[in-house]
């Protein structure tokens, strides 16, 4: 079920509450490390998860921000206009996709089959994207969890410099789903492994 509702709001932090989320520290931990294997952050997720899901509660962040964080909530609109002149489209609100136990709150919606990311990065980091040719693979599970909770058929990554020169500010990459059969095979089955990894967490508490 797709929400027509804003980013950090109180619904919106709601709706993500007891959920594995498209967010970088959410299903970032879950895929990290090997099958079978979680880190310190995805025990500490799925505990905080089992927590929301018996109590009903969300468990309140620390709310951290710092400058990068800051720039890319001052810079995203920016660089969603740029994409919208480059493309001749409309960006969309990206709202929440809710699939029970898991979520994923993209950054737009593009027509009827897309999506988009923006990151707004430092120099070294546009640099390193553009002249790879590709994503920034810190992201690649944000990435490839936001096609597997939209169901939809490809997401546009956005990296967006504003310290470079105007021409090359915006560097777009095209993801499609049909490519990535492979590791949306893999989150498939890591999420049945986490969800035991909640189960037992549960139990415990």
């Amino acid at each position: 079920m797709w929400h027509d509702i804003q980013q950090n709001t109180d619904e919106w932090l709601d709706l993500r509450k007891g959920k594995v989320t498209g967010s970088v520290p959410s299903i970032g931990s879950v895929m990290a490390h090997s099958p079978g294997k979680f880190g310190d952050p995805a025990k500490r997720l799925a505990i905080n998860i089992a927590v929301e899901r018996i109590t009903g509660k969300r468990i309140e962040s620390d709310n951290y921000t710092d400058k990068h964080t800051e720039r890319g909530h001052e810079e995203e609109p920016i660089a969603r206009m740029l994409y919208e002149e480059r493309y001749f489209t409309e960006v969309t609100n990206g709202g929440f996709y809710d699939n029970g136990e898991t979520g994923s709150s993209p950054d737009g919606r593009v027509g009827e089959d897309g999506l988009i990311e923006i990151k707004s990065v430092i120099p070294t980091t546009h640099h390193k994207a553009i002249k790879g040719g590709s994503y920034d693979s810190t992201y690649k599970w944000q990435y490839f969890f936001n096609l597997r909770e939209s169901k939809r058929e490809w997401i546009d990554f956005v990296s967006y410099c504003s310290a470079y020169p105007e021409k090359t500010r915006l560097y777009v990459f095209r993801i499609n789903k049909a490519d990535i059969e492979k590791e949306l095979s893999q989150i498939e089955a890591r999420l049945v492994q986490f969800e035991q990894l909640i189960e037992s967490a549960k139990e415990f508490i």
